[in-house]
């Protein structure tokens, strides 16, 4: 074999270059390596370690859904899922069971005595929704408003083609209304009004007017890698009009995502989130630098701006912000009955009481 002088000093200093690496402590760089590169991904992988500590899962419910929800969420979280994963699956806790009378399973009823039921999930990653509404006979609308998330570039299927969209992708149609939610329904039927057909009981033991219950739940999460998604679930306005829809499978209103700020959810009198966008600006005020409870109390003198002095409804807002930081507010409030929130973070469990505008009950 036969060198020239070129090669000769190559494989010279070459080998010059090998031997100060090793007694530095240094090791050759492989073929193909970027330092640049290496940079970059020692950055990201420190990130995700930060990130990783700031998983939070927040629950819009206090103490005895909350630590449900926020226990199946966790451990979707813990397992290594995604925080879409983990708001799915804490919503599905409320959703499947038939004692919250608010959410899926055993929802009360729209005024025909049918259980219609809608929700929304959102990833601020994917910069992504799905949302379904007056979806009938599928236990958990939250799984199916995934699918339209990641199987269509749709945001929104309602009624009839809510339920052939989740039949086409295996969901099963089963009975919503329990024996429970069919008591209260025949119930309101009976006290509608004292000029129709229905009569109540003998023993009148269901007269009485206390108003409509609202229910719904909402569920925001951090996960390991930072991304933050949040799912609204409900069965809406008890006894509502058929086909009426709130705030909850409504982008915007019920929730909100933004990848590099936050994530926000609304529970109670839909129709006054919808008008006043009630999520989103939350979290538009977050961007603006209000910490999440703070944002939320301005969406709620937002609503009454709208409404009046004395709304005769409540509305509650929760907020977690990017960095893992929560909050939670509402319309009204009292010291035996507190506004809540359910926080989960690698501290442990805890419950979030959050400020009110009206002490007292709405009416």
């Amino acid at each position: 074999m036969r060198w020239s002088r070129r090669d000769f000093l190559g494989a010279g200093l070459a080998g010059f270059g090998a031997t100060l690496a090793t007694r530095f402590g240094a090791t050759p760089a492989s073929a193909g390596s970027n330092p640049v590169r290496n940079a970059a991904a020692a950055s990201a992988a420190t990130a995700a370690s930060k990130d990783a500590t700031k998983a939070t899962v927040l629950c819009s419910r206090g103490e005895r859904w909350g630590r449900a929800v926020n226990e199946a969420a966790w451990k979707a979280l813990q397992s290594g899922g995604s925080s879409l994963d983990a708001v799915v699956a804490g919503a599905n806790i409320v959703e499947l069971d038939p004692e919250d009378q608010s959410v899926g399973y055993g929802g009360l009823p729209n005024e025909e005595g049918v259980v219609q039921l809608d929700a929304s999930v959102m990833s601020g990653k994917l910069k992504k929704s799905g949302a379904v509404g007056a979806l009938e006979r599928i236990k958990t609308p939250s799984a199916v408003a995934r699918l339209v998330l990641e199987r269509t570039d749709h945001v929104m299927i309602v009624g009839e083609g809510a339920l052939r969209f989740a039949h086409a992708h295996g969901f099963q149609e089963e009975e919503l209304l329990t024996e429970k939610s069919r008591l209260a329904w025949l119930k309101w039927k009976e006290n509608l009004s004292p000029a129709d057909d229905w009569n109540p009981p003998a023993d009148g033991i269901y007269l009485d007017h206390a108003g409509r219950p609202t229910g719904t739940i909402n569920v925001l999460a951090i996960d390991a890698s930072g991304d933050i998604s949040g799912c609204t679930t409900t069965s809406g306005l008890a006894y509502k009009l058929p086909g009426r829809l709130g705030d909850s499978p409504i982008v915007g209103a019920g929730l909100y995502v933004d990848f590099e700020t936050g994530a926000a959810g609304a529970t109670g009198r839909g129709e006054e989130v919808i008008k006043t966008c009630g999520s989103f600006a939350i979290v538009e005020a977050m961007r603006r630098g209000l910490a999440p409870e703070e944002a939320c109390l301005e969406a709620c003198r937002s609503i009454v701006r709208w409404s009046g002095d004395h709304p005769k409804f409540q509305v509650k807002f929760v907020a977690l912000r990017r960095d893992g930081e929560a909050g939670c507010a509402a319309l009204w409030g009292a010291k035996d009955k507190p506004n809540e929130a359910a926080l989960q973070t690698p501290n442990g469990f805890r419950v979030l009481v959050g400020k009110y505008l009206f002490e007292g009950a709405p009416g």
